[in-house]
């Protein structure tokens, strides 16, 4: 990772990564705040409190869906450092209405907020990929796409940890806190380098219809083979990462009987996860696009969601109080369930890593943040779909324990068509 890692030192990633860091931070700063908030001091009832997190997992991800044609299309026809600039702005007004809910413990608008934050990233996201092929060397963009992602998930560890400890009784300093953020996040991304388009591509022509373009885009990817199945293999993750992550804090509250504590490390642990496997992934690929340990890693993540599954099942019941983090840790079985939490983790980042490497380094710098955007829309069609799947399935009265059994089974599917794209590119 040394080659990897030097670009640290470099201004033409460092201010992209901490600009991306920083946004990560920030979300799950707010979403985790907002989560423990209602779980544990608005809501007292098990269905609503699965219900209200499979909906705000739904809302993140619906702007995905909406509006990623028009992003995509405006990052391969603009300077890409001009819109980074743009959506950090949006991002201080945008927290300034979540930040009230929080404080005001006002649901609508901190689901209101939330939505907007997926506009904001729906936004931002085709850029911290397009702009890797176009400021690094190829045989960087690898390592460098493994860094945003072990970056990202770090992001998500600080965040979880810090909206996990002030949601319930600090929501005014995670208030504070989401703003603060909000302003440094656009004075770094004022930093990120001009990436204007490339001078011998074709005009882009924008298409303003959000139905028509992205019919348009997803179809004008799709019909390529590997991409399609690149982007079928990542949208199997981040469908059954929807589900999981949604799950995480009824689990921990009313399976395990546990409190916020345990919530913020089960949240903590996935992160710390993600992030290994994205750095593990660069070491055995060497540097190399490749997705040849890809099917390997979804049907790992598979055993592992189906070991937590049984230990779920054969878990202590206790009826009483909410265990702390200590008395949880002290239980013998706590062991087994942080271990797969962990190699759940572990096997997504190394699955995943390699694929968004593919996206961008097989298709023309002029094209790429368009290819994101398409794998955007499917992705978050298919994480909408496992949020309302998962939210009809809780109100006919699936137990938590049951859809980590439906996670582990899915990971089949990732892992066949993972093999299909080794099989035709690698």
């Amino acid at each position: 990772m040394t080659p990897a890692l030097s670009l640290l030192g470099k201004r033409r990633f460092l201010p992209l990564f901490a600009t991306q860091f920083l946004g990560a931070f920030n979300d799950n700063l707010y979403k985790s705040a907002m989560v423990i908030l209602v779980t544990y001091a608005v809501f007292n009832d098990p269905t609503k409190e699965a219900t209200f997190n499979a909906v705000a997992g739904g809302l993140f991800i619906l702007p995905f869906f909406l509006f990623s044609a028009l992003a995509g299309q405006l990052a391969d026809s603009m300077d890409k450092a001009r819109i980074v600039r743009f959506v950090k702005t949006a991002e201080i007004v945008i927290m300034i209405g979540g930040a009230a809910g929080i404080v005001l413990h006002n649901i609508p608008l901190m689901l209101a907020a939330l939505f907007a934050m997926g506009i904001h990233s729906s936004f931002f996201g085709p850029i911290k990929y397009a702009v890797l092929p176009q400021h690094l060397k190829k045989d960087e963009v690898l390592g460098g796409t493994g860094l945003v992602e072990a970056g990202t998930y770090g992001a998500i560890l600080l965040g979880t940890i810090a909206g996990g400890l002030l949601g319930r009784n600090y929501g005014e300093i995670a208030a504070a806190g989401v703003l603060i953020v909000a302003v440094i996040g656009r004075i770094v991304g004022g930093m990120v380098p001009p990436a204007p388009p490339e001078a011998d591509a074709p005009p882009l022509k924008m298409d303003w219809h959000i139905i028509r373009a992205s019919i348009r885009l997803v179809n004008a990817t799709l019909h390529i083979p590997r991409l399609f199945l690149a982007i079928a293999a990542i949208s199997f993750f981040w469908a059954m990462g929807a589900i999981l992550a949604a799950q995480f804090p009824p689990l921990v509250k009313n399976v395990l009987r546990a409190d916020e504590q345990v919530a913020t490390l089960f949240l903590a642990i996935f992160s710390i996860g993600v992030a290994v496997g994205s750095v593990l992934i660069n070491r055995l690929l060497a540097g190399r696009v490749l997705a040849k340990y890809s099917p390997a890693s979804a049907i790992a993540m598979g055993l592992f969601v189906l070991h937590l599954y049984w230990n779920c099942l054969g878990w202590p019941v206790n009826g009483g109080e909410l265990m702390d983090l200590n008395t949880f840790v002290r239980i013998g079985q706590a062991e087994w369930i942080m271990f797969d939490l962990f190699g759940v983790a572990v096997s997504g980042g190394m699955f995943v890593v390699p694929l968004y490497a593919f996206l961008t380094t097989t298709v023309p710098k002029s094209e790429t943040a368009r290819t994101v955007a398409a794998n955007n829309i499917v992705n978050s069609g298919g994480m909408v779909l496992a949020a309302l799947l998962l939210t009809g399935l809780v109100q006919v009265g699936v137990s938590v324990e049951g859809t980590l059994l439906m996670v582990s089974v899915a990971s089949i599917g990732a892992a066949w068509i993972a093999w299909k794209l080794h099989q035709a590119c690698d």
